[in-house]
């Protein structure tokens, strides 16, 4: 199986660390994995803000770039969520005929990291080692678009060492949502404030999610309360073998 990272621009440009640890869990996996270096943003952030038109060249690249492969492995439920969900309708809205034929191949091998895990690779046990005390926040993308479930979940319950404690009200928004924290951001502060104190109710070192981008907002806010509480992507927790940290 011909298989390939989709790295997400946002996680090559901030936290290149958590694409890295993908390949070095898949691979471990005995997963050849390959990363397209042509490959570029998903156009999620134009499509969520209004601006279809301009997100449909960046649904052609993606589409160019990721046929070839027979899965596409992608580290954020958000960017996994955009090219199964909103990719159609931009095919549609283009009128191009290639782009449909295109997206219908590729949207459904494109798989967020737990379920390729999960589902393709039929694994829960992946080797991993990490003895710390984890909470685990499931992101609205992949909760709600993708309906991965407990499956990250699963992988977490078999690493090795860890000490795995529920998160209170875990189905709520972080309050990230990407330009909503920009445009309102004192209800995003609210929303962050509240995820914050039940991650801290858990006593937990780490807070494990599979989207930079919400703990961003989480690390933000629990950094200004010094809390202590570290935040990791899922992949980096995966992949690790020996209690580092990645």
């Amino acid at each position: 199986m011909r298989v390939a990272l989709f790295a997400t621009c946002f996680n090559d440009t901030m936290w290149p660390e958590t694409p890295k640890a993908t390949v070095r869990l898949l691979r471990r996996l005995g997963v050849d994995v390959e990363f397209p270096p042509e490959q570029t943003c998903c156009g999620q952030m134009f499509t969520n803000t209004g601006y279809a038109d301009e997100a449909i060249p960046l649904a052609r690249k993606f589409v160019d770039v990721f046929e070839p492969y027979d899965a596409v492995v992608s580290v954020s439920g958000s960017c996994t969520g955009s090219v199964r969900e909103q990719y159609d309708e931009l095919a549609r809205r283009s009128g191009d005929g290639a782009l449909v034929d295109g997206v219908t191949k590729v949207a459904p091998k494109t798989y967020e990291l737990s379920e390729f895990i999960v589902d393709v690779l039929g694994t829960t046990n992946v080797g991993a080692y990490f003895p710390h005390r984890v909470t685990y926040h499931p992101t609205c993308h992949s909760l709600r678009m993708l309906k991965v479930g407990d499956r990250p979940l699963q992988l977490l319950r078999a690493v090795r060492g860890i000490d795995l404690v529920e998160l209170p009200a875990a189905d709520e928004c972080c309050g990230f949502g990407g330009t909503f924290a920009m445009k309102n951001a004192d209800i995003s502060v609210a929303m962050g404030s509240d995820k914050a104190r039940h991650i801290r109710e858990t006593e937990a070192e780490v807070v494990v999610a599979g989207d930079n981008s919400c703990l961003a907002q989480i690390g933000g806010v629990l950094g200004r309360q010094r809390s202590g509480v570290r935040t990791m992507h899922l992949a980096e927790v995966l992949a690790s073998t020996d209690g580092s940290t990645t």
